[in-house]
């Protein structure tokens, strides 16, 4: 059987994490160049031989979104038309992901929207990490590897917190994540029910579960505004926590975001490096970034190499 290459290529939405998934893989991020026309249309010339090559794409759906996105896509019909034998999109974060259902009359589904753009351009395979919905799996016909952050935030929770914990969801969604945490830490379990007016309001009502004198960490897949996390606080303080911390996959950390942690009581938020923070987001010092290219490296080399990643998801059994 023929042993072909592995070609790992970066967009321009996160080449920090790019450049250590490659560190790790001890191999070259391929040669590619990603820019813009004058009038900003992206121009993408591959600028090595992929004929034959199994091509991993990273580009997360960061800000700019739209322009990431479509830089992805025309990185897939790149590769695809320079005979590449398959090419995996790897989305850190994937965007979108909210717009999963219709909740009310003439909205799209968005997030399938974007499956179905990924897939038609020529995309095999795409590798993420805690989808907002599991559901957004099912949108695609190929194959989507959705990965865990629990490896990364776990060992980060017991190293850095004492024992007298609660796990925290921020909403009943949530619960199934929480609870999965929550076992493996032996810890407390608690849900914060909250009513969305419009997106990214949202109003803390009441804490259901056990949290008075117990250090409180808040488990989501992404925190954006801050709004719920901030209220979810807040509630937690009242009710008798004696410190509320945050733990979040994806830190999007957009509009008022960051002067809301900055001005709360929130004493820390963790979050990975599926999308880059900017400089004033690290300059708070209340925002650790824990690193998840040890984690894509290894799904990116199994997948390489036929092997099974379910390994991967193994913590959270």
């Amino acid at each position: 059987m023929a042993v072909y290459g592995m070609k790992l290529f970066a967009g321009n939405s996160n080449p920090a994490l790019s450049e250590r998934i490659c560190e790790i893989l001890e191999i070259p991020l391929g040669k590619m160049m990603a820019g813009r026309f004058s009038d900003g249309e992206i121009r993408v010339e591959i600028d090595e031989n992929v004929r034959g090559a199994d091509v991993f794409l990273i580009q997360s759906g960061a800000s700019p979104v739209n322009d990431n996105l479509m830089e992805l896509l025309v990185m897939i019909d790149a590769c695809k038309r320079a005979s590449a034998r398959r090419i995996t999109a790897v989305m850190p974060y994937y965007c979108y992901g909210r717009q999963d259902r219709k909740n009310k009359p003439r909205v799209p589904i968005t997030a399938r929207l974007v499956a179905d753009l990924i897939t038609r351009v020529g995309a095999d395979r795409i590798v993420t990490m805690d989808l907002h919905a599991g559901q957004i799996q099912g949108f695609f016909n190929v194959p989507v590897d959705n990965l865990y952050a629990s490896p990364i935030l776990l060992p980060y929770i017991k190293e850095h917190f004492d024992q007298n914990l609660v796990i925290v969801s921020p909403d009943a969604g949530g619960v199934p994540r929480a609870r999965a945490y929550a076992k493996q830490l032996k810890s407390g379990l608690a849900m914060v029910d909250k009513r969305r007016s419009d997106p990214n309001k949202a109003e803390a009502l009441n804490i259901i579960g056990e949290v008075e004198g117990k250090t409180a960490v808040i488990l989501d897949d992404m925190v954006d505004t801050a709004g719920t996390l901030i209220e979810a606080t807040k509630s937690l303080l009242e009710r008798g926590s004696k410190a509320v911390f945050a733990c979040v996959t994806h830190g999007v950390l957009s509009g008022p975001a960051v002067e809301r942690i900055r001005n709360s009581s929130l004493e820390s938020l963790i979050v990975t490096d599926t999308l880059p923070l900017k400089q004033e987001v690290i300059e708070t010092g209340r925002i650790t970034c824990v690193s998840a290219a040890k984690l894509f490296a290894r799904a990116i080399r199994n997948i390489h190499n036929e092997d099974s990643i379910s390994t991967l998801f193994e913590i959270l059994h």
